[in-house]
């Protein structure tokens, strides 16, 4: 087996990986995005969940096709679809749930007391 043609496997083995990965994350960002209610969003201060549905149903779309196609790699559009999706889970869905808990009045800056 020629070297060129291992190399070629390997890294189609990771794209393949990384192309796995970013879809679940999009999967998720999208289906934590349709479950919560449209005024959490406003209380939370963030966007409308109108925005935050399509920027993830779009993310998810372009991660799907990336994958399913048989993309080489994440592309612009992969890696900008994976940064929305990482975005909403890492700001967004924390505000979410913050809001949605009530405000519990008993919680410091580190934790509960």
């Amino acid at each position: 087996m020629d070297g060129k043609i291992l190399i070629a496997y390997v890294t189609s083995g990771v794209y393949f990986i990384l192309g796995v990965v970013a879809l679940a994350l999009e999967v998720w960002a999208f289906a934590d995005c349709l479950r919560h209610r449209p005024t959490l969003f406003v209380a939370a201060s963030k966007r409308t969940k109108t925005f935050w549905t399509a920027l993830t149903g779009v993310a998810f779309a372009i991660g799907a096709l990336t994958l399913f196609t048989g993309g080489s790699g994440l592309g612009l559009f992969g890696i900008a679809a994976v940064t929305a999706a990482c975005v909403y889970l890492a700001d967004v869905r924390p505000a979410l749930r913050e809001a949605g808990s009530g405000g519990n009045r008993n919680v410091g800056p580190y934790g509960p007391w």
